[in-house]
């Protein structure tokens, strides 16, 4: 599932794709939303939160996504090729000299720009939110402490605590941590969590390869790391879990309790 990084660099390239330009075609290729016409409306701006995007229109209109396992915004130019086949196109934004596909998009919905937070105001503050201070770093901290007894990483996961990390950033974070994720939430300083949570998206928020370690030769600590040593230690990194909630971690270099 894309995370809050890939959010942030999508809503990026939206918004310079599209901003401030016409609309000559916007179609919404949903059985709500099939008979709406967004031809003529002018984006306004892009805003990420987490996870979820807004496309923002004149005229207090905001267009809500959210990429889930398999969406993705392809933008290029009018007659450019799509990398998907176009049963999967959920929206099409089209200027005169740009387009933007969405395919496979989910949660798609139109709501008034003043009310977006009535579709994400149950999240816990946005990692990469402009706005990003101390007082949201401590409001995320507050947030994980609640639970003391929860794995980090399925507290780390929860985006009611804070919006953006999924399974990469999710192992990578217990990693810098030194932690197992199945490490009790009240055994790990929890303002470091969030501080190492907010670092690693916001130095990867408008890279297209990621790198958490800081060298690109090897640009992880474990994620995906299964066939490798460790990046820290050189240890046989283990992979457990499902595709959709694979974890990663070093049983050398990373304290903690093992998976059950």
């Amino acid at each position: 599932m894309p995370e809050g990084d890939t959010v942030f660099r999508t809503a990026a390239r939206l918004r310079e794709a599209l901003a401030e330009h016409p609309l000559t075609r916007g179609e919404l290729r949903h059985p709500r939303l099939s008979t709406v016409d967004l031809a003529g409306r002018v984006v306004v701006g892009v805003r990420p939160v987490g996870k979820h995007l807004f496309v923002r229109f004149d005229r207090d209109l905001s267009l809500h996504n959210h990429l889930r396992m398999d969406g993705i915004w392809q933008i290029g130019v009018p007659g450019q090729r799509w990398r998907r086949p176009a049963h999967q196109i959920r929206a099409w934004l089209a200027t005169a000299e740009r387009q933007a596909i969405g395919f496979h998009l989910h949660d798609l919905a139109l709501v008034p720009t003043g009310e977006e937070d009535r579709v994400v105001g149950h999240l816990g503050p946005d990692l990469l939110d402009p706005a990003w201070g101390p007082e949201l770093a401590a409001e995320a901290a507050a947030r994980l402490r609640a639970d003391g007894g929860r794995e980090l990483g399925q507290a780390l996961l929860d985006q009611r605590v804070m919006a953006g990390v999924g399974n990469v950033y999710k192992s990578e974070v217990c990693a810098v941590l030194r932690v197992t994720p199945w490490t009790p939430v009240a055994e790990v300083d929890a303002d470091r969590a969030v501080q190492v949570s907010r670092d690693l998206l916001y130095r990867n928020r408008m890279r297209p390869e990621r790198i958490t370690t800081g060298d690109p030769r090897r640009p992880q600590w474990v994620y995906g790391r299964a066939r490798y040593p460790c990046a820290r230690c050189g240890g046989r990194v283990t992979r457990v879990g499902t595709e959709e909630r694979v974890t990663y971690y070093c049983p050398a270099c990373q304290a903690g309790p093992g998976p059950r």
